[in-house]
C-alpha cells in the first residue's frame, strides 16, 4: 500500500499530525520535495517536535524515514534535527535514509534569497529567506551541488569554489557580505563525516519495498496552492507539491499510489504575500490566530487568517485525485458564533472557477459565502463523530458533500491521540 498525504490549501494544514497518525502502520515514510521552508509539528510522548526536513513519521519504532531525491537539504538544519532526536534516545542509523541525489542548500543560496527579497522592496514575494528557490534554480540550470558531490569530496570542493566565486560577485552587486570559501569548505567537510552513514540509493530501497508489498507513506510539504505550476505563481514555492511530483521527487510511479489524503484545515491560513480571497482582519481572526497558534513553524511569523475556501480546496482535490479527507483544527473554531465558507468566486458579477484565476484575478475576485452556525463545545475530549455538536457535524457533512470525498480522519486537537477515525 502506497499512500500520499498532501496539503490542500496554502500549507500549515496540520499535515505533520496526520502523517504521524498514519505512519504508525507504515514501514516507510518518505519526504519527496521541498526544503526547510516547510515545517511539520508533531507532538509525541508529551514533547513537541518542529520538523523541517526530518520525515514526520520517523518517531514510530518500526517506521523508517526516507528523504528522497526531490528534497533540497540545508545540512545545518538536517544535522540539528538528527542531533535532537539522538539526544532524545532515537537511534537513527539504518532508520534514516537520504538520497545521494538530493541537492544542497548552500550559504550563497540563502544570501541571494535575502538579497533578491530586499531588492524587490514593496513587491517582495514573502519568501522564508531559506534559499529554497535559489537552490531549485541552480538545480535546473545545471549549477546545483548534490549529496553525490559531497560524497566525492574533490568534486564538491571544485564545484563549490566555482559556484561561490560566481555568487559572491552577485552578492557584492547587492552590497551583501560575500561567502568565505575556506570557512565554508571546512564546515562542509565536517558535515560530510556526520552524514555519510545516512546517504544511500533510496530509489532501489523504495522499488524493493513496493515489490515486497511494504507500506509506504509519502509526505507532502507545503500545500497545493503553493505548487510551482498550479499555485498562484509567483507567490508559490520552488517545487511540485501535487501527486505527479511523487514520481520526480522519489522515483515512485504515480500509478503505484493507492490513496491520496488531502489535509483540509477547517479555516484558511497563509504565510507570505499574494492574494488571499477569504482573508479576515478583525477580532475573529485574532481569536483564531491565538487559539490555533498560527505562527510559522519555520519563520515564526504570524499567519494571515481567513475563512475556509472550498472553491480552492475543490480545485486541489480534483487536481491531486484525492481519495480521503483529513479535517484539522475545527477545535480552534469552538466559541465562534457564526462561520463562513467560500463556495465560489465572482469577478465583475460573473462566477469564475479557481482554475481560471491567475494572481491578478485572485486579487479582484469576491468570495461567495455560505454561513453556518458555530458551536461552543470543546472538541478535544470527543471520541465519536455522533457526539460532536450538531452544528459541527453539519459543517463537516457540507465539506464532504461539496468536495465529493469522504472524511476519513477528523482531528479534535493537536496531540497524536486527539482524533476521530471515521
Amino acid at each position: 500500500m502506497v499512500s500520499l498525504v498532501i496539503g490542500s490549501q496554502w500549507g500549515d494544514e496540520g499535515k505533520g499530525k496526520i502523517i504521524d497518525v498514519l505512519a504508525e502502520k507504515s514501514d516507510y515514510v518518505v519526504r519527496y520535495h521541498g526544503g526547510n521552508n516547510a515545517g511539520h509539528t508533531v507532538i509525541a510522548n508529551g514533547k513537541k517536535y518542529p520538523f523541517h526536513l526530518m520525515p514526520s513519521g520517523i518517531l514510530h519504532p518500526k517506521t523508517i524515514g526516507i528523504i528522497a531525491n526531490g528534497t533540497v537539504l540545508d545540512l545545518d538544519v538536517l544535522i540539528s534535527e538528527i542531533d535532537i532526536l539522538e539526544k532524545d534516545g532515537y537511534k537513527l542509523k539504518g532508520k534514516l535514509l537520504i538520497s545521494d541525489k538530493c541537492h544542497i542548500v548552500l550559504p550563497y543560496h540563502k544570501a541571494l534569497d535575502e538579497a533578491y527579497e530586499n531588492a524587490r522592496g514593496a513587491n517582495k514575494l514573502g519568501t522564508t529567506k531559506r534559499g529554497i528557490s535559489q537552490t531549485y534554480a541552480d538545480k535546473v540550470s545545471y549549477n546545483g551541488i548534490r549529496l553525490y558531490e559531497l560524497k566525492n569530496w574533490e568534486e564538491f570542493e571544485k564545484k563549490f569554489k566555482f559556484q561561490a566565486e560566481v555568487k559572491n560577485k552577485i552578492l557584492k552587486t547587492f552590497k551583501v557580505k560575500p561567502i568565505s570559501i575556506p570557512d565554508e569548505l571546512k564546515r562542509y567537510k565536517e558535515y560530510r563525516e556526520k552524514l555519510l552513514p545516512y546517504i544511500t540509493d533510496t530509489f532501489q530501497i523504495l522499488q524493493s519495498s513496493i515489490s515486497n508489498h511494504k507500506s509506504i507513506l509519502l509526505e507532502g510539504a507545503h500545500g497545493v496552492m503553493l505548487d510551482n505550476d498550479f499555485g498562484s505563481y509567483p507567490f508559490v514555492t520552488g517545487s511540485n507539491i501535487i501527486t505527479g511530483g511523487v514520481n520526480t521527487g522519489s522515483g515512485i510511479p504515480v500509478q503505484k499510489i493507492d490513496n491520496v489524503w488531502a489535509v483540509v484545515k477547517a479555516y484558511t491560513s497563509k504565510v507570505g504575500e499574494g492574494p488571499f480571497i477569504t482573508e479576515i482582519n478583525d477580532a475573529v481572526a485574532e481569536y483564531i490566530r491565538e487559539k490555533g497558534a498560527e505562527f510559522g513553524t519555520t519563520t515564526g511569523r504570524p499567519r494571515r487568517i481567513g475563512w475556509l475556501d472550498l472553491e480552492a480546496v475543490k480545485f486541489a482535490v480534483d487536481l491531486t485525485g484525492t481519495t480521503h479527507l483529513a479535517i484539522t483544527k475545527a477545535d480552534v473554531l469552538s466559541g465562534i458564533k457564526e462561520l463562513k465558507v467560500a463556495i465560489g468566486y465572482e469577478l465583475n458579477g460573473k462566477k469564475i472557477p479557481h482554475s481560471s484565476c491567475g494572481y491578478l484575478e485572485l486579487a479582484k475576485v469576491k468570495p461567495i459565502y455560505k454561513t453556518f452556525k458555530g458551536w461552543e463545545e470543546d472538541l478535544r475530549p470527543i471520541k465519536k463523530f455522533s457526539d460532536l455538536p450538531k452544528t459541527c457535524q453539519e459543517y463537516l457533512k457540507f465539506i464532504e458533500d461539496f468536495l465529493g470525498v469522504k472524511i476519513a480522519i477528523f482531528s479534535t486537537g493537536p496531540a497524536r491521540e486527539e482524533y476521530i477515525e471515521l
